[in-house]
């Protein structure tokens, strides 16, 4: 402290010093009003502008809201759809009662069968369910539903398409399928990690059809012949019984080609004889657990998103009245009578500012808005944005059911 301010202090310590011996203690009896009335009282805080400052703090503000829009936008895009995909297939096969083959007699292995495997039907009407599809080196609970048709309406939410006008599950030819490698549940995401030999396991109502992975390639999205009855020989007989599973290349970018993966039947079984051996955890008939359980997540269990947003909003509510009734608006208050410098401009200082309460529970109440309107976004914003923006609706390959 230089000697000019060292002397401004001890003056003004001085004077109120002076103040005090003028004005008797209130415990001593003295004037309560006069003890009070000695202390300075509180200056206003003062105002200071910055415009260009908070110009620069909204739009940074603007810019920051922007990136977790869209990183929520991915989120819903990688994970969300693939929720919805995994309700819709649960629902699906639930209502073609199809039988466990982990419960009752069933719960053993089935014997492969000899002779010309059996097709178990000829013909379906689009988005109708054909079969499940098992495969093993994706996880030992990873299985997704095959309907009939591949466009987008079936592969974002029903998991795996078949290509109509090519063979069924078992038959001579080429059972070829399609589904997504990112979003929508990316049932093929991982089809750069199947080996030579891994399982692939095909399930119609009555029968299984286990095939053993090949090889693959990777060809233009016009190359046709890949799900021809023979890709190899286009325009030959058939010889083997083979299964084909397309899909995008690159993953996560634009798909410019497609990655193609083959199979051929090793054997068949029958659905009331059990579990094929390579979907159980056992090898004796006692000892027989079928690997993938059909249990859906918990957010699958969710029909809609509108009862959990309407849950926050509720809570907000609850909180926002009883914050009113004990603290109303300290900030506002303390702005309003001068005490506290008014703030510049900010869009998330203006929504925290006007929550009643102390500051703990004015952040609490921002969160529950701000969830509230992320849950609104994967409702209903990201789904428009998808289907009505071109540049998005290319990238996600949504379709509006």
């Amino acid at each position: 402290m230089d000697g000019d301010g060292r002397e401004r202090y001890d003056r003004e310590s001085y004077d109120m010093a002076d103040r005090l011996d003028q004005v008797s203690d209130p415990d001593d009896g003295g004037s309560e009003a006069a003890w009070a009335q000695s202390w300075p009282e509180r200056e206003p805080a003062r105002r200071r502008h910055r415009p260009f400052w908070a110009v620069m703090g909204i739009i940074a503000e603007i810019l920051l809201t922007m990136a977790v829009v869209c990183a929520l936008y991915i989120a819903w895009l990688l994970w969300w759809t693939g929720v919805e995909a995994e309700r819709t297939q649960h629902e699906v096969l639930q209502s073609a009662s199809w039988s466990d083959p982990g419960e009752g007699d069933a719960a053993k292995i089935a014997q492969a069968q000899e002779g010309e495997p059996p097709v178990q039907q000829d013909s379906a009407n689009e988005g109708d369910l054909i079969a499940q599809i098992y495969i093993p080196r994706f996880g030992e609970n990873w299985h997704r539903n095959i309907v009939e048709g591949t466009s987008l309406e079936e592969l974002n939410k029903h998991g795996l398409g078949h290509y109509e006008n090519t063979q069924w599950p078992g038959q001579l030819g080429n059972f070829a399928i399609a589904g997504h490698r990112d979003g929508y549940g990316q049932p093929l995401g991982d089809v750069d990690k199947l080996q030579p030999g891994d399982t692939i396991v095909i399930r119609t109502k009555d029968y299984w059809y286990v095939y053993h992975y090949t090889n693959y390639e990777i060809v233009k999205p016009d190359e046709v012949r890949v799900i021809g009855a023979d890709p190899q020989h286009p325009g030959e007989a058939p010889t083997k019984r083979m299964i084909t599973m397309t899909t995008c290349e690159p993953k996560y970018s634009t798909p410019i080609y497609r990655w193609i993966s083959y199979g051929e039947l090793t054997y068949w079984a029958k659905v009331s004889d059990g579990t094929p051996k390579e979907l159980t955890d056992g090898t004796a008939a006692s000892d027989v657990t079928f690997v993938s359980n059909e249990k859906t997540s918990w957010a699958a269990q969710l029909d809609s998103l509108v009862p959990l947003m309407l849950g926050a909003l509720a809570v907000y509510a609850v909180l926002f009245l009883a914050a009113l009734a004990a603290w109303r608006f300290p900030v506002l208050r303390e702005i309003r009578d001068g005490y506290r410098q008014r703030p510049e401009a900010s869009i998330y200082g203006w929504l925290i500012r006007h929550q009643p309460g102390v500051l703990p529970v004015r952040f609490v109440l921002l969160a529950l808005l701000l969830f509230a309107a992320a849950v609104a976004l994967f409702q209903w914003g990201f789904p428009w944005a998808a289907s009505n923006i071109p540049a998005l609706r290319a990238m996600s390959n949504y379709s509006v059911s």
